[in-house]
């Protein structure tokens, strides 16, 4: 069996594990207490709350237009495991019934948050996402060079504030945005704890790698580097990616060049644009 398959093997059970616990959150935390996620899930929550429909199915359609965009402007591989992910998300929602195991509010708002970010921080490690502020974030950040964690704080904010609005209850509002807080730590756990990465990919098909990763907006810089054992020349690309890019990435460079040496190391703050230059 080649890699390739073995990952896609892999990956199909872990995504499917990630949108699992992603119901879990949501139908036997969040939901019994009328708090919010973080998201479009969060929207699909306040809408359901408000109009007593089916927030599986609310999760679903609104983040149809989402990853449609997605498709065409983050890329195909990320949008497909992330349809994926919210197609699952919303069948499991259907399967696990509401139920509220815990009374206390703040237990269900910290471990509902818990949950929701393990399986988003699973989906993202592995090449999706579960939809929603993540992927809008990642197309305005190939845009415009603004801080991931910044954007999704202010949508998620946007949610909070509207849920005021109609609701007039800041309790709930607070509780939400504990919620929100877990799930973004344990994703940082899971996933990547920096928002901006440096890969240094050493290889012997760079004209390969290049071909397919200079259609991402990002710029690349070749080095020309030697092995000091070997005394081989070899090429060395060094490129800075958000950590919402890194599994598609890695994903990419191992398919074309199996043997490629990748060096992904913490990027404190980048001075100047770090995507290539437009055309």
């Amino acid at each position: 069996m080649n890699p390739h398959s073995l990952r896609y093997l892999i990956t199909v059970p872990v995504m499917t594990l990630g949108a699992f616990f992603i119901a879990l959150g949501f139908n036997l935390f969040l939901i019994p207490h009328q708090l919010l996620s973080g998201g479009i899930s969060g929207i699909s929550m306040m809408i359901g709350y408000l109009t007593g429909g089916n927030i599986g199915w609310l999760y679903f359609i609104l983040n149809m237009p989402v990853l449609l965009w997605g498709w065409f402007a983050v890329g195909r591989r990320f949008i497909m495991w992330s349809v994926f992910t919210v197609g699952a998300s919303t069948l499991f929602l259907q399967l696990v019934p509401v139920v509220k195991i815990v009374d206390d509010i703040v237990l269900g708002a910290v471990f509902g948050g818990i949950i929701i970010g393990f399986g988003s921080g699973l989906a993202l490690r592995y090449g999706g996402s579960s939809g929603g502020f993540d992927i809008i974030a990642s197309i305005v950040t190939r845009k415009r060079d603004l801080p991931v964690g910044m954007i999704i704080f202010i949508l998620n904010g946007a949610v909070i504030a509207i849920l005021v609005i109609f609701t007039k209850n800041w309790d709930l509002a607070l509780y939400s945005l504990v919620s929100i807080f877990s799930a973004g730590k344990v994703v940082d756990l899971i996933h990547v704890r920096h928002i901006k990465l440096t890969a240094f990919i050493v290889t012997t098909k760079t004209e390969e790698l290049l071909a397919k990763l200079l259609s991402h907006p990002r710029g690349i810089t070749v080095i020309k580097t030697r092995g000091a054992y070997s005394s081989v020349d070899r090429d060395m690309l060094m490129t800075v990616r958000t950590k919402y890019e890194l599994a598609e990435l890695s994903k990419t460079i191992t398919t074309i060049d199996p043997r490629a040496f990748i060096n992904i190391v913490e990027t404190v703050g980048v001075i100047g644009d770090f995507s290539k230059p437009k055309d």
